[in-house]
């Protein structure tokens, strides 16, 4: 009975074969390495910027929070509950947190995301979109951003979580 239990209180993996589930797994992903990779990296080199004109590290992982909570606001036609974190946090542990509470948000947004609502047409960037559109987004930007992530860590001499050799 007690592994019964157990298995029972931990999450459930999204269903590949929904469109909300589909979304929730991508995002799983993405949220999993960036995470990880603001933990990897060693806060001395959160200030790191391979060229002036680029975005520190800490930079991206503060723009990366600040996108979650934007698109998520979006998709869910809420208004933005954190703006700012970009431009308002640079040490590790405040960013590691604002990472994961954003995360958190989007998690929720994610998980209400259904066949019946993806196609719904909501307000974003002075136009309209699909639910889906936006949390597709959200995601392609996320992994857009995890590129530059791996490029700096690689420069510091950091593996990438997506490079770790699998247990």
């Amino acid at each position: 009975m007690a592994a019964f239990s157990a298995v029972g209180l931990m999450a459930q993996a999204p269903d590949l074969k929904t469109l909300g589930g589909g979304a929730q797994a991508l995002q799983n992903q993405m949220k999993n390495v960036v995470v990880r990779s603001a933990e990897k990296m060693d806060e001395e080199h959160y200030g790191f910027k391979p060229a002036p004109e680029v975005r520190s590290f800490a930079h991206l992982l503060g723009h990366i929070a600040d996108a979650q909570y934007a698109f998520c606001a979006g998709a869910s036609a809420e208004k933005n509950p954190a703006p700012g974190i970009e431009k308002s946090k640079s040490s590790k542990a405040d960013l590691v947190q604002a990472l994961k509470d954003a995360f958190a948000y989007c998690d929720k947004v994610y998980a209400e995301t259904t066949d019946a609502n993806a196609a719904g047409i909501v307000k974003f960037f002075g136009g309209e979109r699909t639910r889906l559109n936006v949390l597709s987004f959200n995601t392609s930007h996320t992994f857009e951003h995890y590129g530059n992530l791996v490029t700096y860590m690689r420069i510091k001499g950091v593996v990438p979580p997506s490079s770790e050799p699998r247990r």
